[in-house]
């Protein structure tokens, strides 16, 4: 293991609050808040869906917080979801920042004749964060979706 050196307060406190954002988008995503999640975002914020990682355009491009009302709905259509957040990476700028963090969106879905089914991405999230007088918000959020894996799925 590599010693790094002490982290200042201000900094320590400002990744902790990016890192709790990234999970609460996650958190809000599986309890179908909407809302909760759009209150993450600035008003006029950006959400790029890259459904092939590769693609040099994305699939879908929204501004606006608003925008995303529809998007963060469609995971209404699922039975049930499960975003389990991984590794990230954090460059600070004063009151702004970047990043990539990586997830598993794991998708439960039930057919007609009740077959369950269950669609894993692997997602990375592009970010750009902006800091306001209450804390931190997405100012643009790149979702690339690497893989997904759709198979059936047993109790």
């Amino acid at each position: 293991m590599s010693a790094h050196d002490p982290i200042p307060p201000g900094e320590a406190a400002d990744r902790l609050a990016i890192r709790e954002l990234i999970d609460a988008y996650a958190h809000c995503a599986d309890r179908r808040d909407a809302q909760g999640q759009m209150a993450l975002f600035t008003e006029d914020s950006r959400f790029l869906v890259f459904m092939d990682a590769t693609a040099p355009e994305p699939t879908q491009e929204l501004h606006g917080r608003e925008a995303l009302a529809p998007v963060f709905d469609n995971l209404n259509t699922y039975r049930a979801t499960t975003h389990f957040n991984g590794q990230s990476t954090v460059t600070l700028d004063g009151d702004r920042a970047s990043g990539e963090s990586y997830c598993l969106a794991h998708h439960l879905s039930y057919g007609a004749d009740t077959e369950r089914t269950i669609m894993i991405a692997s997602i990375r999230y592009l970010d750009r964060f902006v800091k306001r007088a209450d804390g931190w918000f997405f100012a643009e959020r790149r979702l690339m979706v690497d893989w997904t894996e759709t198979r059936p799925s047993t109790p």
